[in-house]
């Protein structure tokens, strides 16, 4: 931990210091009895930070879940009081991600779950114009991002019999009853439309087009909800299927190819990959890349350098290790390795990572110890990184 004014000061000094291993690291709140969980993190036009997460006595089946936030001023230490940022009475509203887009205004994305299930859920989204100030911001519009896929039964169930059939062993009576409501709600319109829900902050390409990665848990796939028109109307992308990639981040490398890292939910325990070579319109086959996944969201973010970074639960099974990786190759090797966390016991995961306009790196994400839940906050370069554990 750094002193206030050592922190006040770094901006200034990243220039000189961008050798020097720089680091600070404090929760957002105090450990909170209730579930708060699933942060994003944006920096305003002023410089500040806000974040957002959401809170209650539990998940999509707590009617009383509704997304809050908090502040911290450029230059401080201490984040503000924890505030309400959406509720929709009577409804869980979860996982959150927010952006500020070209004009400075604050988005924030999140998910209403309708039925207390997470095939219910309708992706909603509000915009602060001027997102500067104290408490909550002032919202000045609001929406709901309205998919309609094409039809992607038959691409599915062609791959689905590929995957059947690599399991090299016949299914369980349980997989078998699976596997059938699977294909039935391949071929229902409003499972199709229904459930699309955000993780990972937008993309937004040089051409202006912005992606929000969506996720499915009726299909365990992603989607990109496509804006080209600075968020007033949305439209799908091709699926991205692959049985089990869930919550994707997205980065752009130099020559406009698009990488979705994605969580793994099925049986390969690796950061599912794909890649895009149309601006994210449709996706090639989902593979998996060599790092490790215990089935636990992840982020990303290229910096203004060009280099990667990854944040990302570096187990098979557990989320008590958090690692950030770098990467000088747009994602093809993962040279450094540093972790956030990593002891016996805890919970840290759900990270979201920016870089901020004086070059450092943020990183904010869920954490379950005992005695209470928080969000943490992380600030440091690439030096500490570099440096490794």
């Amino acid at each position: 931990m750094y002193p206030a004014f050592c922190w006040a000061m770094w901006g200034g000094l990243l220039v000189a210091a961008e050798a020097t291993p720089l680091y600070r690291a404090e929760l957002v709140f105090p450990l909170h009895p209730r579930h708060n969980h699933a942060p994003g993190i944006a920096e305003l036009p002023n410089g500040d930070l806000i974040v957002s997460w959401y809170r209650g006595s539990g998940e999509r089946s707590a009617d009383d879940v509704a997304v809050f936030g908090s502040r911290l001023r450029r230059g401080q230490t201490q984040w503000s009081e924890a505030f309400l940022m959406a509720d929709t009475p009577g409804f869980p509203d979860c996982n959150t991600c927010l952006m500020v887009d070209g004009r400075g205004r604050l988005w924030l994305f999140w998910p209403v779950v309708l039925a207390n299930s997470w095939e219910s859920c309708l992706t909603h989204y509000q915009v602060a114009d001027d997102p500067t100030g104290e408490g909550p911001p002032k919202w000045t519009r609001r929406g709901i991002v309205l998919l309609k896929p094409a039809d992607f039964r038959e691409e599915t169930l062609k791959l689905l019999d590929g995957e059947l059939a690599s399991l090299g062993r016949p299914l369980t009576e349980r997989e078998t009853a699976q596997v059938e409501l699977f294909r039935a709600r391949l071929g229902d319109k409003l499972y199709q439309r229904l459930g699309w829900q955000p993780r990972c902050k937008p993309t937004v390409l040089p051409s202006g087009r912005i992606l929000l990665p969506l996720y499915s848990d009726t299909f365990d796939m992603s989607i990109m909800a496509v804006s080209d028109d600075q968020g007033t109307s949305w439209y799908a992308s091709r699926p991205l299927i692959g049985f089990g990639n869930i919550q994707p981040t997205v980065l752009r490398r130099d020559d406009g190819t698009l990488v979705a890292y994605m969580r793994e939910n099925g049986r390969r325990q690796r950061i599912r990959v794909s890649e895009s070579r149309d601006d994210g319109l449709t996706w090639g086959p989902v593979g998996e890349s060599d790092l490790p996944n215990p089935g636990s969201g992840l982020d990303g973010v290229r910096l203004t350098d060009g280099h990667w970074v990854l944040v990302y639960n570096d187990t098979t099974r557990g989320r008590h290790s958090l690692a950030v990786s770098l990467s000088d190759d747009e994602g093809r090797t993962w040279k450094w390795t540093r972790h956030l966390e990593q002891g016996p016991s805890g919970s840290y995961h759900y990270p979201a990572v920016i870089q901020a306009q004086d070059g450092l790196l943020h990183v904010v994400y869920s954490y379950f110890v005992e005695g209470g839940k928080s969000m943490k906050h992380a600030a440091f370069n690439q030096a500490w990184i570099r440096n490794r554990d």
